[in-house]
């Protein structure tokens, strides 16, 4: 990835934050095995107090009004006033074993905290923070481990005057969760440490870049390939090396062909130089030789791919002009080369489309369809989703799931960053640099970054029949260090994106980080 920079309640009693359920008088909580009243349809508009479910603290504050998700109605936390208040409701009963609680959400953004937890069920309170969307409603799932056979659902808001959550159509079911894929794009780390690029832990010991990753909960890892970069870096050579270092830590490899010398990206796809003025026969032939040379390279040393990418960010199709989208039959046939290709290497290596469209649900449809009608094999679907220019939250995840059920196929997010600050490291302007630039309700900060890759990997996870395969940063390492710059052929290029990696201007792992360990 590269892009070129562009520009009305009363309050009751007060609760104490960290209210623990344990602690509320005996009888408070209503027990039974499955959650009752889950979609808040049984009393209608006005309901203080939801059948099956109890309330504690600032109880005005908690009710249900009309505008469902499902069906007529939801439950709302609102007041004109600050507030403290949960909705909670006890199960009991339950078989021990893996749980996990949905829900469908939507937040104005600016409490305090405002979550879902599952709290009492035996281990460690598990909690979701609600993202901020006022555009549409947002589907969460939250884990948890039962050894107590009993569970509390709780949605919990500490709100300042005006600030309103919804909540709707919870399912409290057995089962496990979570995303196999959670990873990062280290294509910089190579040059970057070639130049004297410096890793810390969260604590400021120096260690392995890599292995901090891995020990943060990471399990993937992304190298982008070029076919002859002017610096050298990216090249065959250099992921056969990187490959090694992944598989080391126990990592599995993405490897993202470019199918160029430099940057492909929506706006850029320039065939490598070796390969200009080739005929559409010949490029076929280049793809699969290209493809097929370096994953059989990786195979050979003990480093097959796991998965690969066949294009980055082809919106507009690769190798242009010959694989322009304009003539998307012979763009059809370039891919089925790389797909083919990787196939003779590797038959269990995943082979995966990437577009720069995450919010983009009409042009997602276009281009899969077109590609399907065309012949187009692959295996799996990488969406780019930056908020900033990609669309809500809501419109991430409305494209996201129906690919997932249009195509039947696995997607994952292929690239996604947020900044932690807006100032730069470097002399170069970074790509986000303004707070206008920023989304609502995720301040550029190091609990802003988190919360955005916690909410992107959130909607990945809640992917409907386990589609959701997980989520790539992009890019973790990319620091600021003298000569490791965006233009390959000029080593005085700065980086404009050292504010959204996931190492600080201190070289020291970042928050954001951890949401790895966590989902």
């Amino acid at each position: 990835m590269f892009h070129p920079r562009r520009t009305l309640r009363a309050l009751l009693l007060p609760l104490v934050a960290g209210l623990a359920l344990a602690a509320l008088p005996a009888g408070t909580a209503h027990a039974a095995s499955t959650l009752t009243n889950a979609g808040f349809e049984t009393d209608g508009t006005g309901a203080a107090v939801p059948s099956g479910w109890s309330e504690y603290g600032d109880t005005g504050a908690s009710y249900v009004e009309a505008g469902g998700h499902g069906g007529s109605y939801r439950l709302t936390h609102y007041s004109a006033s600050a507030y403290k208040v949960e909705t909670y409701q006890y199960l009991s009963g339950l078989t021990n074993g893996n749980y996990k609680l949905t829900a469908w959400v939507r937040s104005g953004g600016g409490q305090n905290s405002a979550y879902l937890a599952l709290k009492n069920c035996g281990g460690t309170e598990q909690r979701t923070d609600l993202p901020v969307s006022t555009s549409g409603w947002i589907h969460l799932v939250v884990p948890v481990s039962v050894t107590s056979n009993q569970c509390t659902i709780s949605v919990y808001s500490d709100a300042n005057a005006g600030n309103w959550i919804n909540v709707d159509d919870l399912t409290f079911t057995s089962g496990t969760t979570g995303v196999s894929v959670k990873g990062s794009d280290i294509s910089s780390l190579a040059k970057s440490e070639a130049y004297g690029g410096v890793y810390k832990t969260s604590s400021g010991t120096t260690g392995d870049a890599l292995a901090i990753l891995k020990s943060a909960g990471m399990n993937y890892a992304r190298l982008k390939v070029w076919v002859n970069p002017a610096d050298g870096y990216n090249n065959k050579a250099r992921v056969l090396a990187m490959a090694k270092r992944i598989k080391a830590q126990g990592m599995k490899l993405l490897v993202d062909f470019h199918y160029s010398d430099t940057w492909a990206d929506p706006g850029t796809q320039t065939k490598p130089a070796a390969w200009a003025g080739h005929t559409y026969s010949q490029l076929k032939t280049d793809v699969y030789n290209h493809t097929y040379d370096v994953l059989n390279a990786l195979k050979s040393q003990g480093t097959t791919a796991d998965m690969v990418q066949i294009g980055n960010e082809i919106n507009g199709g690769m190798l242009w002009s010959e694989g322009s989208t304009d003539n998307f039959a012979q763009l059809a046939g370039l891919l089925n080369s790389g797909y083919d290709a990787a196939k003779a290497v590797s038959s269990s290596t995943v082979v995966a489309l990437h577009l720069a469209k995450g919010g983009d649900l009409t042009g997602t449809r276009w281009w899969f369809d077109t590609a399907l009608a065309n012949g187009v094999k692959f295996d799996a679907i990488g969406l780019s989703y930056y908020g900033y220019w990609h669309g809500s939250l809501y419109d991430f995840q409305t494209t996201l799931d129906d690919a997932a059920s249009r195509y039947a196929k696995p997607v994952f997010v292929a690239e996604t960053a947020y900044p932690f600050r807006l100032d730069s490291d470097d002399a170069l302007v970074n790509q986000i640099d303004t707070t206008g630039e920023l989304v609502s309700g995720y301040p550029a900060t190091t609990t802003g970054q988190s919360n955005w890759l916690r909410d992107v990997m959130n909607i990945v996870e809640a992917v409907p029949n386990g589609r959701g395969l997980g989520v790539f940063y992009w890019e973790a390492t990319w620091t600021a260090v003298t000569g490791n710059g965006w233009d390959p052929a000029d080593a005085t290029s700065g980086n404009g994106w050292e504010n959204q990696a996931l190492f600080g201007f201190d070289d020291k792992a970042l928050p954001a980080m951890s949401v790895f360990g966590h989902r």
